[in-house]
């Protein structure tokens, strides 16, 4: 088809602004979908995905669009997913368009990740269409929402859209706005094949499957194709468009969105934002924007029983090829046996990936700590990186080490500022700012240490502004910090799986909820179990279970005292010798109590 009829869009939003059902909207009104066969959230595969009512895996389709004067149209909708952990491929997505739908609920008005939204499309120079979403609720503020538009996204509030997804209200004028406002996608097919990489999935008989937005050139089954990034050469099976399924094509040309089947084995062996090019005449430069998805939240993963390991090894082995994000590598620990080193994208993509075992592999699992990443500096000019507590180096040898930071926006009600500045403080934020953005509403700016952010801090600012308060954050750079290893000794033995990372002067807290979680949760035994949590040989936190004690003075009924005394120093002795023989069963749950200490 030719380029000038086709257009490519994504939708943006905050989270629960209704996204998903705008996307199931549009794919109604163009036909895609009987009203048998329809069901909410269309566009999300994953049973997760539903029940959240968030978007993990991004997905597109092509809707066939005819006009009142008869010319049909391809509108491709580049969906992508809504959570700040899947941040890069969203920028990759967005690259793929010429504009986006910014969707805005007119009852929640503007909130932080539709500033970050914005800011990521205005970036790629896309074309921006706002609508206000939700018109219908009995606690819709359009005009509220109007102001909003202007004051904060500085956008024209009178080009926004009306609609309400839910009542099907104001659809045909997006499909309207979407061919007039969006430009259609520029390119040559004559000029050597770029086409980059947004998303990729794995099929159990096809192998990888690439979605590609085809920017100049052309591809066709029999081709070979180059990945860029790699140089690796493959033979192009198949080409098609995404419809509700796919639908094979014999070409895809300049301005395209599609799939690409070329016999790829791993996900792994694509990379998203990688440019595909002709072997036999590459394009002379790949196109911008590439870079390795690198995790920044670490924790190791353990069988609930060591007898599970093997079939616990084959569900990462599966996993991985429909995740290149997630990474992994082998590990033992003396408390919990075999397992698993684990990389993660944020601490969603963590939940995410811990759900999906557990449900699609039945996998029952046991997790460490999260933990980021430390640079640290030695004394000999070396530096070593470290996400594993174990991993620490010699305190003597230590110089310096650097913590990596975030920039975090927060947008909350007037009324919160001060709890919500307290929380910030607290979590040793710097360079702290706010603005004043309409009456009742706050902006707040500041630069937060990122194991201050993984743990629970949407948790607690959900809490502290019961409910409307939200944030967006990024990556900004790293930072000298005072960190130590907080060990967990139990009756004298280091528990490996419990040591943590953490900030010096949150050490004795977190020290101090330790011990406590885990008094709560070890079983009491026939000796003394005494807890204590340690920074190198100084204990700075303790806690007691004493020993159960059985009375064995009962069948003595009065008679010479001795006989007592005989045997409670019998019980006595019997008690020290158990105690230097006995092992403390730690149950799986103490472990998952230790993590949740924040909670």
């Amino acid at each position: 088809m030719a380029s000038e009829h086709i257009r490519n869009f994504s939708i943006i939003a905050h989270i629960d602004h209704g996204k998903s059902t705008l996307a199931d909207r549009l794919i109604q009104q163009v036909g895609l979908v009987s009203a048998r066969d329809f069901r909410e959230q269309l566009l999300d595969t994953m049973e997760i995905e539903r029940e959240r009512g968030i978007t993990i895996k991004s997905q597109t389709v092509n809707l066939p669009y005819r006009t009142a004067d008869g010319h049909l149209l391809e509108l491709n909708l580049i969906d992508t997913p809504g959570h700040v952990d899947f941040s890069y491929e969203v920028s990759r997505a967005l690259a793929c368009c010429e504009g986006v739908l910014l969707v805005i609920d007119a009852s929640q008005g503007v909130q932080a990740q539709t500033l970050a939204c914005l800011y990521r499309a205005m970036e790629h120079d896309l074309a921006i269409i706002p609508v206000i979403n939700k018109i219908d609720l009995p606690t819709a503020n359009i005009e509220r929402t109007k102001e909003q538009i202007e004051q904060e996204l500085a956008l024209e509030s009178g080009r926004a859209l009306l609609c309400s997804a839910k009542e099907t209200i104001g659809i045909n004028e997006i499909f309207q706005a979407i061919i007039q406002r969006i430009p259609p996608p520029s390119g040559s097919p004559d000029k050597p094949l770029t086409a980059l990489i947004f998303d990729a999935q794995h099929d159990p008989f096809r192998g990888v499957i690439v979605s590609v937005r085809v920017f100049d050139g052309e591809v066709r089954a029999g081709d070979e194709i180059m990945l860029m990034s790699t140089g690796k050469v493959h033979l192009v099976e198949e080409v098609g468009i995404f419809r509700l399924k796919r639908e094979s094509r014999p070409v895809l040309s300049s301005g395209s969105v599609g799939y690409i089947i070329a016999g790829l084995k791993e996900v792994s062996e694509t990379r998203i934002g990688d440019t595909i090019t002709q072997a036999h005449q590459p394009a002379p430069v790949p196109l911008p924007g590439f870079r390795e998805m690198k995790p920044v939240v670490f924790c190791s993963l353990y069988p609930v029983s060591s007898e599970d390991y093997p079939a616990l090894a084959d569900a990462l082995a599966k996993y991985v090829l429909n995740d290149a994000a997630f990474v992994y590598q082998k590990e033992s620990s003396a408390a919990l046996g075999q397992g698993f080193r684990c990389g993660f994208l944020g601490l969603l993509h963590l939940e995410v990936v811990q759900e999906r075992l557990q449900r699609e592999y039945n996998q029952s699992i046991i997790l460490t700590v999260p933990s980021v990443r430390y640079r640290f500096l030695l004394q000999d000019g070396s530096s070593v990186l470290v996400d594993n507590p174990s991993h620490y180096p010699d305190p003597a040898k230590i110089k310096q080490v650097e913590e990596p930071y975030v920039r975090l926006t927060v947008f909350t009600p007037e009324r919160y500022l001060g709890a919500v500045i307290k929380l910030c403080l607290e979590r040793r934020a710097v360079e702290l700012k706010h603005n004043f953005l309409r009456p009742g509403q706050r902006e707040i700016f500041c630069q937060l240490p990122l194991a201050e952010v993984i743990f629970d801090f949407h948790d607690r600012l959900k809490s502290i502004t019961q409910g409307y308060g939200s944030f967006d954050y990024e990556l900004s750079d790293s930072r000298l910090a005072e960190v130590v290893k907080l060990d967990v000794l139990v009756n004298g033995e280091r528990v490996d799986a419990l040591s943590i990372i953490v900030h010096r002067q949150n050490a004795y807290r977190r020290a101090v909820k330790i011990c406590e979680k885990l008094k709560q949760e070890i079983p009491r035994h026939q000796f003394p179990v005494v807890i204590q949590a340690a920074i190198g040989s100084r204990v700075i936190a303790r806690s007691h279970i004493p020993a159960f004690r059985k009375d064995v003075t009962a069948k003595c009924y009065g008679g010479d005292v001795t006989r007592k005394r005989k045997l409670l120093e019998k019980q006595k002795e019997g008690k020290k010798k158990m105690k230097m023989v006995g092992s403390v069963m730690i149950p799986q749950k103490a472990f998952v109590a230790a993590m949740k200490i924040e909670e």
